[in-house]
């Protein structure tokens, strides 16, 4: 992947409207990884080969869920990417569920598969994950793939941290010996992000703490941190009074708050108070057009991956 500088001639001038602050453009990186991608398959295809394909399974109605599965159906028709959209009703058996991951398990024109999550409650949503093929886990979540990044060992990395991290490198923040504090340990970034940080890599080398609910003097781990990962679903939470001079704030979360004078109806906020926090650091990412750029392009490049394995059986 190239640097950021190869991209920055063609980013508006208002991303780097503060001296002190350099934005972390997610959305201008995701960008040209996708035109990198669309070569890479318009070359495979004049090749004669068949495209990658992403395969999802979305039970229920869920707006959310909707939302950022029709947002990865997209990004495969502008990749040039094939894509299957399995819609299920809410109602439908964990059985039932269980037969249609087998049923992608075991065909070869799909490279890889996501189970849109939340899953209904009466479904056991590690059993399904435990019963996704490894090698077609471009979500990153099976325990295999867990294992394997844990140890440092090729695997598909759960796509936002993945995300994170290319937009570390290609930023070329510098992180070795820095104190990372991540707020937020779910499975999907807190604690992938925790070891992706601490290894030892020139885009990670950091002492992490690991902060969640039950922490006790939070703010003051903040206040002491170099790096901030939040990703805890609170609006707002982190203002100017808990960052010190020059952090770099990565901000993962992504609310929908009530406001009557947009069209929609309502901004989007992250986890960090955006407009108190951002001249106080060195590299902050925006919410909108952030992390979330990143996440979806990742499972892009985790296809990607699946397919060389699956047409090339490396």
């Amino acid at each position: 992947m190239r640097h950021i500088s190869e991209y920055k001639k063609v980013a508006p001038s208002h991303f780097f409207y503060l001296s002190l602050m350099e934005i972390l453009d997610g959305k201008l990186l995701s960008k040209n990884i996708k035109e990198e991608l669309k070569h890479e398959v318009n070359v495979l295809v004049s090749e004669g080969k068949r495209a990658p394909h992403l395969a999802a399974i979305l039970v229920g109605n869920d707006g959310a869920s909707e939302t950022y599965v029709n947002h990865k159906v997209k990004m495969c028709n502008d990749v040039g990417f094939g894509s299957t959209l399995l819609r299920l009703d809410d109602n439908i058996s964990e059985e039932f569920l269980l037969e249609q991951v087998e049923r992608l398990n075991k065909d070869d024109e799909i490279d890889g598969f996501i189970v849109q999550l939340p899953l209904p409650a009466h479904i056991n949503a590690r059993k399904v994950t435990l019963a996704i093929e490894p090698k077609k886990d471009v979500d990153g979540f099976h325990p295999v793939n867990m294992g394997r990044m844990l140890l440092g060992h090729p695997a598909y990395l759960p796509a936002t941290p993945y995300g994170i991290m290319q937009l570390l490198r290609a930023y070329e923040v510098d992180t070795s010996g820095k104190d990372c504090v991540i707020v937020g340990r779910s499975n999907i970034v807190g604690k992938p992000m925790s070891v992706l940080m601490a290894r030892n890599h020139k885009y990670g080398n950091c002492t992490v703490t690991l902060c969640h609910s039950k922490t006790n003097d939070l703010e003051l781990k903040l206040k002491n941190a170099d790096i901030i990962i939040a990703a805890l679903g609170k609006p707002e939470f982190i203002n100017a009074d808990m960052v010190k001079d020059n952090a770099i704030i990565i901000d993962v979360g992504i609310t929908r708050i009530p406001d009557e004078s947009r069209k929609s109806g309502y901004r989007l906020a992250g986890d960090v108070n955006y407009a108190d926090v951002a001249e106080k650091c060195s590299y902050i990412t925006p919410v909108p057009g952030g992390v979330g750029p990143m996440t979806v392009i990742s499972l892009m490049k985790n296809t990607m991956k699946a397919y060389k394995k699956q047409v090339y059986k490396s």
